[in-house]
Order: C-alpha cells, then structure tokens, then sequence
C-alpha cells in the first residue's frame, strides 16, 4: 500500500488534490516510502484527516460570499499599494526587469478584485468597498514608499499573508466549485508572487529563500505574525520531520507546507494598515 498511487489514482479524478494537500509537491516526494514503512493501520486514519483538512465541509452560498467580500479586501489591499509602488512612488526601481515584474502583479492583482467583484454581484450581493489604506502600517513603515528594500519587504509580507489566507478559506468554498476552482487559481499565482518578491529582494542582498522557513519572515519582528504558526512539523497528525528514519529536517518539514491563516489571524494582520 503506498500513499504515493492512492494520490496518482485520486488526482485522475481530482487534478488538483496535491494542490488542495499542499501548494509544494515536494513533500509528497518526500513520503515515497511512507507506506512501507509505516503499519498499515494508520493509514486510513492518516489519509482521512489529511482529506477532510483538504476539502472541508460543504458551505452555504452566505459562507461563500463570506470569503469572497473578505478575498475582495485582501486583495483591495495589493492592488492599491501595488499601483501606488509603481506609480507614484518616490523611489527609484532599479530596472526594466523589477519594474515589469512589479507592473505584472499589479495587474494580476487589479484582475482579481475585478473577478471578486463580479463572482460577488453574480450571487446577488453587493462588494464591498474598497477602505483606505495607511500602507506605513501606522508609521512601522514610514519610508514604505520612499526606500525600495522596504516597499519590497513589505510586498513580501502582503503576498505571504495572502497565500495562508487563501488557504485557510478554501474549505468554505465547496459549496461552490466553480468559486472554489477560482479561488485556487488566485492562491497559486499569490504563491508566485510571493516567490518571486523574495527572490528580488534576495538578490539585493537580503537573507530570504523563495519559501518559508521555519518562522523566519526574513523581515523583522513588524511582521512576525504573518509568520507564526509555519514552523509546524505535523501533517494530518503524521510528524513529517525525520519520518521512519528519512533523515527530514525541520527546516525541509516546515519549508514543504504552508500553514493556514483563519480570517480573525488574517484581520489583525492586515487592520494597521487601514486608515
């Protein structure tokens, strides 16, 4: 029994359940010898908790709107300091390259409050508006548009917030496949960005890996909460670091998972930065 061909056969039905368990395949490459090693028994156990975690309970059409109004804000929140970054901006970005990339994820995040906008009027409610933003985080970053290493560290931090509140909401959308398969799609190319910033701010010289570490935010204490809760070792009550004798270490374990924000993590994270 390996749990590697229960998940080959459940992806010909779901393409999407190794991104449903987690946004990185890596830790799924890790357990290649998870069945043989482990007694038989625990398995079904294991394999049910990682499969309800994944798909949650069926949510009622208020429960989805819910998640959408709450995405909408979260992504208000991008799109606005995005378009202010590239634009009015008092900083210099240093090339074509950061600028394009910069302008890209403006746009992906200006497309995703457009389609929230419309996913929540097609389900006959009204969006929620856009509140104003305080992007210094109440003075925590007052040079956030004045020094390009910090607007980036702070871009950072909003697409990581963003990649573990997605995640955390998704069971409430099976309500809805359609919203749900959306919603999917906007936590992967959050991932992406996310990727993509720490690489920029990387090559200036900063201490950051594409992913998380640990808890590390590779940022500062400002933000730390954004970053509690990623050094978990545990996978649907199956502790992944060094498993049957695999040599994983805690840095592979946490760095093979993103964790889940709830919506009440998600808001204290994010409430410094409205006016």
């Amino acid at each position: 029994m390996n749990i590697l061909n229960i998940l080959d056969e459940i992806e010909k039905i779901d393409a999407d359940v190794s991104e449903r368990l987690s946004p990185r395949r890596k830790a799924m490459q890790a357990l290649t010898g998870f069945g043989g090693k482990v007694a038989l028994a625990s398995l079904p156990f294991a394999l049910g908790s990682m499969f309800k975690k994944a798909y949650g309970q069926t949510s009622t059409t208020s429960q989805v709107v819910d998640v959408l109004q709450f995405a909408l804000t979260l992504e208000y929140l991008e799109a606005e300091f995005y378009t202010k970054g590239t634009s009015i901006a008092t900083f210099t970005i240093p090339s074509t390259a950061a600028r394009g990339a910069l302008t890209t994820i403006r746009d992906h995040e200006n497309a995703h409050v457009s389609f929230l906008k419309s996913a929540i009027s097609s389900m006959s409610a009204t969006p929620v508006s856009k509140p104003n933003f305080d992007f210094t985080a109440k003075g925590t970053f007052p040079t956030v548009f004045s020094d390009y290493d910090v607007f980036l560290a702070v871009a950072q931090a909003f697409e990581d917030t963003g990649v573990r509140a997605y995640k955390g909401q998704a069971g409430n959308l099976m309500g809805s496949n359609a919203v749900l398969t959306a919603a999917l799609n906007i936590h992967s190319v959050e991932a992406r960005h996310a990727s993509h910033i720490r690489q920029m701010r990387k090559a200036r010289g900063a201490n950051v890996k594409p992913w998380i570490t640990g808890k590390d935010s590779g940022i500062g204490a400002a933000v730390q909460a954004i970053y509690n809760g990623e050094e978990n070792e545990t996978q649907a009550g199956v502790k992944i670091t060094n498993i049957a004798g695999t040599g994983i270490s805690v840095s592979a374990a946490t760095e093979s998972f993103d964790e889940p924000l709830t919506k009440a993590e998600v808001l204290n994270i994010v409430t410094p930065f409205l006016a």
